[in-house]
């Protein structure tokens, strides 16, 4: 048996880490170029300013990422002995609440403005003797600014899925999402070339509040992953399948009389809980060291697996599934939470 910790990603994610850590390099250098050419192209129009602050809040899943993954897979210490895998889970609540301070931000800022009724003005910028609108120049920022980010979110969710991080998964939304900050900003310009004063004030509070929707929703994502909350999948559409395929497991286990299992996420892999009722008292101890190495068989991300081998379990909470070597199908457990065999079997595939 080896001490749970220390490197926890199989070779196929290892290299999808390589790759996810290159496009959020990427992801920061073309932030901040898109950051310089939103400064230069400002004006006083209200929605050029929110959006250059939703820009640079975009930097802040990508900063949060590369850190995490310098500190996920240490190897545990007598200080963190537990090892650092919640490094991940961190850097998620960080960059989710910092999320909904920028979004506040602008929306209270954005707010005020369209309150007193500031009007905005475009004026006229001079290039090479060639004077024009300077709104064409925020039009054409905007265009910089809203496409790329779609495609490095669509290039990073599925090594968000096949990494389980959810970190990522943040990331590769907001850079999704983009385009809708980048439209509404264009609304705003366009409306005061038509003398719209408002329509700018107004589109920047459409992007605080989208800022601030996905941010509450990260937040409180983030702050469930650290309260232990039952695992979800990558993109918190519903349980993770891990528990099922574990429970179907100890079912098949002739020496499993009756089982418990709970798992609690550590960033991106899993801390499992077995509590088991044995059919006898006859070689305990090989029997839990086989069944720990093949339970972490099953998937990756069952990184620290535990078998405690007991008289009886009392107390199990509502809900909770106990499975028994008496239960008529293994259909009646997949189903009380809501998955279909569909779910299992594609984890299954794809974990091992």
């Amino acid at each position: 048996m080896r001490y749970p910790g220390g490197p926890e990603l199989p070779p196929e994610q290892e290299r999808a880490m390589q790759k996810a850590i290159r496009l959020e390099w990427l992801t920061i250098g073309y932030m901040i170029t898109a950051l310089v050419a939103v400064y230069f192209a400002l004006g006083s129009s209200q929605a050029m300013k929110a959006a250059w602050l939703e820009d640079m809040l975009s930097l802040v899943p990508p900063a949060a990422f590369l850190i995490a993954t310098r500190y996920r897979d240490r190897r545990p210490t007598e200080e963190m002995e537990w090892g650092y895998h919640r490094a991940i889970s961190v850097a998620y609540l960080a960059g989710s609440i910092a999320i909904v301070a920028l979004g506040t931000f602008i929306l209270i800022d954005s707010g005020h403005k369209l309150i007193v009724a500031e009007h905005p003005a475009i004026g006229l910028v001079e290039l090479w003797d060639w004077h024009f609108w300077q709104g064409w120049l925020m039009l054409a920022v905007l265009v910089y600014t809203g496409i790329p980010p779609v495609i490095l979110g669509l290039m990073k969710k599925p090594l968000a899925e096949k990494l389980h991080d959810k970190v990522l998964v943040a990331d590769a939304e907001m850079n999704r999402a983009d385009w809708m900050t980048a439209s509404a900003a264009a609304v705003g310009v366009v409306g005061i070339g038509f003398g719209i004063w408002w329509l700018d004030s107004a589109a920047a509070i459409v992007i605080a509040l989208d800022v601030l929707r996905d941010g509450m929703k990260y937040t409180g994502r983030a702050t469930l992953n650290l309260m232990d909350a039952r695992p979800r999948t990558y993109d918190e559409s519903k349980p993770h399948p891990l528990k099922l395929q574990i429970e179907r497991e100890l079912i098949e286990m002739d020496w499993v009389r009756e089982a418990v299992v709970r798992m609690r996420e550590l960033g991106q892999v899993f801390d499992v809980d077995v509590f088991v009722i044995p059919t006898s008292d006859d070689g305990i101890p090989d029997r839990v060291e086989e069944t720990i190495e093949r339970l972490r068989q099953l998937d990756w991300k069952a990184h620290d697996v535990t078998v405690t081998v007991v008289r009886r379990i009392e107390d199990v909470p509502e809900g909770e599934s106990r499975i028994s070597r008496k239960q008529a199908s293994f259909d009646e457990v997949r189903d009380d939470v809501g998955l279909t065999e569909k779910d299992v079997e594609e984890q299954g595939a794809g974990g091992r």
